[in-house]
């Protein structure tokens, strides 16, 4: 599904989606309307503009989370400004890509959201990544906080997966098998009790370890 309230630019999306394979089941050009019509259509994956008329896309990733549970959304936004990406991040965005991205970078962004990938701009990942630095070397709010432990390795692994890096990625930057990465990952999500590697993300935003 493709929201953005420019017609030339929602049409050509569109387009480029049909023609590299992708079943595009709906368009909106407003953020209410799509969430309503997301509750029908079903998308697998959602393309969602920020800067939307009616509401921000980041209220309309809280809808979509509501009335389409497990839908991937993958933020089109002219916005690069930090505050932006994390807000979407937070919310519960599955990528963020600049619409300054080429065709084949923005082809291959939606595949890999597909997949379950975080995927970020080249660059933006840096200002995710900073922030989750930032968290994890602030005081922990009270003695209470019992966070789960993480060993070192897990802790290196939700490093680069908060950074966007694919399973493929982390297993060479950390000389790994991909199966090696992958049970890192799927222990990492045991300890926090949660479910996927967006939420690991956010995890990253919100939380930061110790």
């Amino acid at each position: 599904m493709v929201v953005d309230d420019h017609p030339m630019w929602r049409e050509g999306v569109s387009r480029d989606l049909s023609a590299a394979g992708y079943d595009v089941v709906a368009t909106s050009g407003e953020g209410r309307q799509a969430v309503r019509i997301a509750a029908a259509a079903r998308p697998d994956v959602v393309i969602l503009d920020l800067q939307l008329p009616d509401v921000s896309g980041v209220e309309v990733i809280h809808g979509l989370q509501t009335e389409v549970p497990g839908v991937r959304v993958l933020m089109l936004s002219a916005s690069g400004e930090q505050q932006d990406v994390l807000d979407a991040m937070k919310a519960g965005a599955t990528g963020y890509l600049l619409k300054s991205a080429a065709q084949a970078e923005f082809l291959d962004a939606v595949s890999r959201t597909a997949a379950g990938d975080t995927v970020f701009t080249p660059g933006l990942a840096g200002l995710v990544l900073g922030e989750f630095r930032r968290l994890a070397t602030a005081p922990p709010a009270g003695p209470d906080d019992a966070a789960p432990k993480l060993t070192e390795r897990e802790t290196e692994v939700l490093r680069l997966v908060a950074k966007g890096l694919s399973y493929r990625q982390i297993a060479e930057r950390l000389v790994l098998s991909h199966r090696t990465v992958q049970n890192h990952v799927q222990n990492t999500l045991g300890k926090l009790q949660l479910h996927n590697r967006v939420e690991l993300t956010r995890y990253a935003l919100e939380n930061g370890l110790d």
